[in-house]
């Protein structure tokens, strides 16, 4: 048979008896095919790692020419001593070496049987396997009989050794043409998975165009590995050929479903499409592919959800829809409610955000409902819904803050209930929050409780000197109290900056107070919690309903019992919420300012990583892009994997990069000892070596704080002090660690420096040596 100068895919797989028509990559194409090879001769040469024995190695042995090539007289021999061994052909068939056929039969080895005469028939298409393989019996051999042995048992070294060791002691003995030939072809597909494995892809393509043999159904790895290397090497289209290839010719329903779904990771939709048209429908009517077509259209949906400009197949918004309702997944209701939020359909986004919630309460179905409902307006129920998920990430926080500041923000204001007040007003004062402060301030000025008014205005000028909507408002409200010298105050701090401000009570009708601006919730910002401690005492008082006769803004403000009808902190008047010392924060990642890189699947960083995706399945770039999308979704635990894989690039800076986010990672999830030794896996900058330094002396410190281990928590934070200044936070856990040592002076000097920047903590560590010191009360 001759050999054609271009290979094409063939499929080869045994039914039945022993098997049915199969095609091999050597078969010839009809004249209605196209001649586009699937494995072409890799053009530049092979990167030498993965090596091949030579030609004709020191033991002898040589390694099969390709069929219609020239044959030289010892293989001649070797061809004639094969023949003899076998009973001759019929007229009309090929002589055809069965001799690895009856071995695998005699051994019952059912698989390697089948991958023989799939071998066979791909090379000689016209043979027929015997009805029974063990009909004719082979000379016996016992020597030869271990060979194969060793051969079935993939000891290709060893086998080689047994060969030239049998040459040495028989100098007439010559090697089975069959027996080489397989052999020659084992150490080829080891070859070529060493190199796949690697990354050598072009290698790889050399060696399945130089053993074609390789190239059938049998070897449906190998297959797969091409077609990766096809893809691998920005070769496309022959990808395209090599899925296709085992889609029309291989029957395993195992395998095409495997080949379809490595072709969906690898492949853009309109190809993907093509290819499904092979699909073929089972007794049920359900097609085989039919869990791929799901999936291409979760990331459809998944995709729009990351992008409100993309344009999605209706089709697949239908398909998701089904399997949401008929599966009840919450991963499916997640997708829908993303998908329809971006899209400005918050009562859709809403139902499938609840169903979601209620098929599992989480911190991401709880985040989208209560976005949802912002939207419509329903702040009360986000706030809510979000509550016990406000710690969960800043996104989550930002999300909670901004329902809050809807919710004192409403233009139809209502009486907000006390205990829904007793629990908002810790969480803005500990972020921080200037809008939410600025509503607080509004809602007291509405319900004329002018003093509590002013301090949240106040308040929230300490956290933004320049922000104008609270400066307004607590000029306001000091007109309302009478206090012109106050009024005077603001007004010249002001000049030059605010209109309002400076007119305000240069005419007998001044403008109302108007609220500041909610932020728009749908991508709702961040919350900013600058560090260091907090200077500020917080509001003595919570606002609650308290109903009085409006007065001008200028009016004199009719005596009244001072903060009547006010909700005090429950310790009293000026009482701040109890600190409790703990570390640092772990840096932020640096996905707030990087823009995050789609991985080749097209499932966008943003909300692509909400699924359930083996790590090792992407590319390094790929993994480092989902490693970030999981930080922000503060996911850290699934992160750290992530970044392994990406380690492992060749880009040093993705490396860098990979380190820096895995440590990070760690970080998060309170393992300092993991973060130190992932902040070594590859060499950072100067501000990053610092960054991790710190935050991982600062999570040691506490570690071995909580664990009793004081002297341990010392000198870690001895150690930070050294390369960056000691916060507040563990200022106080040094004093304490002091204090459970003994060491009253140094904790007394310690708990002096924190009272000195108005924290209330130094206030209560002095309080607790003078308990130790005076354990009676005394003076």
């Amino acid at each position: 048979m001759r050999v054609l100068p271009i290979f094409v895919f063939g499929a080869v797989i045994a039914a039945g008896a022993y098997g049915a028509q199969q095609m091999g990559l050597l078969d010839s194409i009809a004249p209605t095919e196209p001649s586009t090879p699937v494995v072409e001769q890799a053009s530049a040469p092979p990167i030498p790692v993965v090596h091949q024995p030579a030609a004709t190695p020191a033991n002898g042995i040589r390694r099969p020419e390709a069929q219609g090539t020239v044959r030289s007289n010892s293989d001649e021999k070797v061809a004639q001593n094969n023949a003899a061994s076998s009973s001759p052909p019929p007229p009309g068939k090929p002589a055809v070496d069965e001799t690895a056929l009856r071995y695998f039969a005699s051994k019952g080895d059912t698989k390697r049987l089948q991958a023989e005469i799939a071998r066979l028939k791909a090379l000689y298409p016209q043979w027929t396997p015997p009805a029974d393989p063990l009909a004719v019996q082979p000379i016996g051999d016992t020597e030869l009989d271990r060979m194969w042995t060793l051969y079935s048992e993939g000891k290709l070294g060893e086998l080689r050794k047994a060969i030239a060791d049998r040459q040495q002691k028989e100098a007439g003995w010559t090697v089975p043409s069959d027996l080489l030939e397989r052999l020659a072809v084992a150490e080829s597909r080891d070859q070529l998975i060493n190199a796949s494995n690697l990354k050598q892809y072009q290698t790889v393509v050399r060696l399945a165009s130089a053993t074609p043999s390789l190239l059938t159904c049998a070897e449906i790895d190998v297959l797969w590995r091409v077609a990766d290397a096809f893809v691998q090497t920005e070769r496309q289209q022959r990808a395209i050929e090599a899925y296709d290839y085992v889609l029309a010719n291989c029957a395993d329903p195992a395998e095409r479903l495997a080949t379809m779904q490595k072709a969906s990771s690898a492949l853009p939709r309109e190809e993907l499409e093509k290819l499904l048209t092979r699909e073929k429908t089972g007794p049920d009517g359900i097609g085989e592919f039919a869990s791929v077509r799901d999936d291409l259209a979760r990331r459809g949906v998944s995709a729009g959800g990351a992008d409100p400009k993309l344009v999605v197949d209706p089709a697949d918004v239908a398909a998701v829809e089904r399997l949401a309702r008929d599966g009840g997944l919450e991963t499916d209701q997640l997708l829908l409610g993303w998908y329809y939020l971006r899209r400005d359909n918050a009562k859709a986004a809403e139902e499938w955000f609840r169903k979601a919630r209620d098929t599992k309460n989480t911190a991401e179905s709880s985040q989208g409902l209560a976005l949802s409902l912002v939207a419509l307006k329903r702040f009360s129920e986000a706030e809510d819904v979000l509550y016990q998920w406000r710690d969960g990430s800043d996104e989550i926080l930002a999300v909670y803050l901004a329902a809050t500041a809807g919710l004192l923000g409403m233009e139809t204001q209502t009486p907000i209930a006390s205990e829904i007040l007793q629990r908002i007003v810790p969480v803005i004062y500990e972020a921080r929050d200037v809008v939410n402060a600025q509503q607080l301030g509004w809602y007291a000025l509405a319900l004329n409780q002018f003093q509590t008014a002013a301090q949240w205005f106040s308040t929230a000028l300490s956290w933004k000197p320049d922000d104008e909507p609270s400066a307004y408002g607590l000029v306001l409200t000091r007109a309302r109290l009478g206090d012109r010298v106050g009024v005077r105050d603001i007004q010249a701090a002001w000049q030059g900056r605010s209109e309002r401000i400076a007119q305000l009570g240069m005419t007998s009708t001044n403008p109302p107070g108007t609220p500041a601006a909610i932020p728009n919730v749908t991508l709702p910002p961040r919350a900013t919690v600058p560090a260091g401690s907090d200077t500020n005492l917080p509001p003595s008082s919570l606002v609650t309903p308290y109903s009085a006769t409006p007065v001008s803004p200028l009016s004199p403000v009719p005596a009244m019992p001072a903060q009547t009808g006010e909700a005090i902190f429950p310790n009293g008047a000026g009482a701040t919420l109890p600190v409790t010392p703990q570390a640092a924060p772990a840096p932020v990642s640096p996905t707030e300012v990087r823009p995050a890189r789609q991985a080749r699947s097209g499932t966008a960083p943003a909300r692509g990583c909400r699924s359930t995706i083996p790590p090792g399945s992407l590319s390094p770039q790929a993994a480092l892009d989902r490693g970030w999308c999981l930080m922000n979704m503060n996911r850290p635990l699934e992160a750290a994997p992530a970044f392994e894989v990406a380690l492992r690039s060749g880009s040093a800076k993705i490396r860098t990069d990979a380190a820096y986010g895995q440590s990070l990672a760690y970080l998060r999830a309170g393992l300092a000892r993991e973060a130190a030794v992932a902040a070594t896996k590859a060499p950072q900058d100067r501000q990053r070596t610092t960054e991790l330094r710190t935050a991982i002396l600062a999570n040691q410190a506490t570690e071995a704080f909580d664990g009793g281990r004081y002297v341990e928590s010392l000198l870690a934070l001895d150690e930070r002090a050294r390369i960056a200044p000691e916060q507040i936070d563990l200022m106080v856990l040094r004093g304490y660690a002091y204090l459970n040592l003994g060491r009253l002076g140094d904790a007394e000097r310690v708990f002096e420096a924190v009272a000195a920047t108005g924290s209330r903590e130094g206030a209560k560590g002095l309080s607790a040596i003078s308990d130790i010191r005076n354990p009676q009360g005394g003076g």
